[in-house]
């Protein structure tokens, strides 16, 4: 009986420290590296910043954030590999706007809303609506006149079908009305910049930190950019926001995320060590520097965010023949 006893005993201590074994190895979290998938490549505006970012929350959280970019897919390729790794939180990643688009257009193979955790959105870039310096086009409303009576003959650049840029340009043919163009996709903002500056297109609807330096250059002139408010390093460009086309909004935000399933003490560890790190200088500058527009929100705000954004872009993407 005695034995039976001490069984049972040590039976019992075994069960209790199972239990909480999770709970005990996510509160000590995290005792290695934490690897961050990013869904672009080594060298580009977003691996800088994101490097900047890494940089920073190494010293809240004690262990360093190793970059892996895995792009592709119009950037669904890195959020996709990601939700195969185990949901322990050494597995982290950057998820974009783009996969509100990817959503709808069938490019997805999970839920944006519902298999991930959002930890936080750290900023955006801004889209412009250019042309040569040479062009016509003083002004966007020109080029809106001119385009209602020349249907199918103005062309433009953007960074893909079915991009930001791409259902910028959708979004603003059906607010005006009576618009078709011819859009010229291209791999990315810098294959778009020089098919505009090679008078392959004419005009570009590209990612402002694409087109700055052409800008300031005074290669290319600016109609709009795709904000609410004037940019403070281009003054002179009018905004989509007061030239009556307010809903031209569109934006490729960038969130850090987990998967589902990520225990709470692991999240709620990330949540303030990312923010603070989003919060030091030398990433606010790397952002600025990169034509990124710093502009912080919280899970609850990201999410809710995710879930406007398929709205509207299943909207867009459907007036535009884009969802299969």
């Amino acid at each position: 009986m005695k034995r039976a006893s001490g069984v049972t005993l040590v039976l019992f201590f075994l069960f209790i420290s199972l239990t909480f074994l999770p709970s005990a190895q996510a509160t000590d979290y995290p005792t290695k590296p934490i690897f961050l998938i990013l869904p672009y490549p080594a060298g580009g505006s977003t691996d800088l910043t994101t490097r900047a970012l890494a940089g920073a929350a190494k010293k809240y959280l004690g262990q360093p954030i190793i970059i892996e970019n895995k792009p592709g897919g119009g950037a669904t390729v890195g959020p996709t590999l990601l939700l195969t790794k185990p949901p322990d939180g050494y597995t982290i990643g950057l998820i974009t706007s783009g996969v509100t688009i990817a959503f709808h257009m069938g490019k997805l193979t999970f839920n944006p809303t519902q298999d991930v955790t959002h930890i936080l959105r750290w900023g955006g870039y801004l889209f412009g609506i250019m042309v040569r310096e040479e062009a016509p086009w003083k002004t966007i409303q020109e080029f809106i006149e001119d385009s209602r009576k020349n249907p199918e003959k103005i062309t433009y650049a953007s960074v893909g079908v079915g991009t930001s840029p791409h259902l910028a340009m959708e979004e603003l043919a059906l607010v005006a009305g009576g618009i078709r163009w011819i859009h010229i996709p291209s791999k990315g903002g810098a294959e778009a910049s020089t098919a505009l500056l090679g008078g392959h297109t004419d005009m570009s609807s590209n990612s402002l930190a694409s087109l700055s330096p052409h800008l300031k250059a005074g290669k290319i002139r600016g109609l709009a950019i795709s904000m609410k408010t004037r940019h403070p390093e281009f003054p002179d460009i009018p905004t989509t926001g007061e030239l009556k086309y307010p809903d031209v909004n569109f934006v490729v935000w960038l969130a850090v995320f987990v998967p589902t399933g990520v225990p709470k003490q692991v999240v709620d560890t990330l949540i303030p060590a990312v923010e603070k790190a989003f919060r030091a200088p030398e990433v606010i500058q790397r952002g600025s520097n990169a034509g990124l527009i710093i502009d912080y929100m919280g899970p609850d705000q990201t999410r809710k965010l995710m879930e406007t954004g398929i709205q509207v872009v299943k909207r867009v993407a459907a007036e535009a023949g884009l969802i299969k």
